[in-house]
């Protein structure tokens, strides 16, 4: 049985609790300048790292993923297009430049997310290596604290991904942007309200932003049990 396969009976039980029905902002708008080519197009499990990105949150059982992707960034598009991703699903972002922040303030104005949700999970588009056990932990975590923003610990530092109740959400689109706004800050604003998951999987410190961390993150991903 594959990772993403494991676990399919708990993902579909924390989907399916009562007041718990989570949307995914899967973040792919950045320029991949210290990679020098696209990441989220890198080979990745028989695919991309963008297709497996997607593949998680489809075994996840997340209610509606979306992508946020820059607006004029064609390679995106015809993968998404191969993918037979939505077009309604997609979110453009045409702004890029102003980071990570202005995309999540995309994704909090899109007018296109479901009725009936409660949670929003801004996650980052390359952390492939993730132990899919982690997202799992994290959501059935969320979904005993439906109130809490909810965010994995590793080493003593908060990661991503970032589960925000749809209070919390409402604020992020309500934040002003500034070039010098972060998530990290808005949540720093709001300490007591978030509840803090201790994981010990070292995918969380791993970020990929050059070709040496791509080939960490592969050996990583190859360690972890098939």
């Amino acid at each position: 049985m594959s990772a993403l396969a494991s676990g399919h009976d708990e993902a579909a039980v924390v989907t399916q609790r009562e007041g718990f029905r989570f949307g995914v902002a899967v973040l792919a708008a950045g320029a991949s300048t210290r990679m020098g080519k696209p990441k989220m197009l890198l080979a990745w499990g028989g695919g991309t790292i963008l297709s497996h990105a997607l593949g998680v949150w489809t075994e996840l059982q997340a209610t509606q993923t979306t992508v946020v992707h820059a607006e004029t960034d064609i390679l995106i598009k015809m993968e998404l297009d191969r993918l037979q991703f939505p077009a309604e699903s997609r979110i453009a972002n045409p702004e890029p430049a102003r980071g990570m922040f202005g995309s999540i303030l995309c994704a909090a104005h899109w007018r296109g997310w479901r009725d009936g949700l409660t949670h929003w999970i801004i996650s980052l588009g390359d952390q492939p290596h993730l132990d899919i056990a982690t997202l799992r932990n994290l959501l059935a975590f969320a979904a005993k604290r439906p109130a809490s923003i909810c965010q994995p610990v590793f080493q003593n530092r908060p990661r991503h991904p970032v589960i925000l109740p749809r209070r919390f959400w409402c604020e992020v689109a309500a934040t002003p942007f500034t070039p010098t706004m972060t998530l990290r800050e808005f949540l720093t604003e709001r300490t007591d309200a978030v509840s803090f998951l201790e994981s010990s999987d070292p995918g969380l410190a791993t970020d990929i932003d050059t070709p040496e961390d791509y080939e960490r993150a592969r050996q990583l991903s190859a360690t972890r049990p098939s």
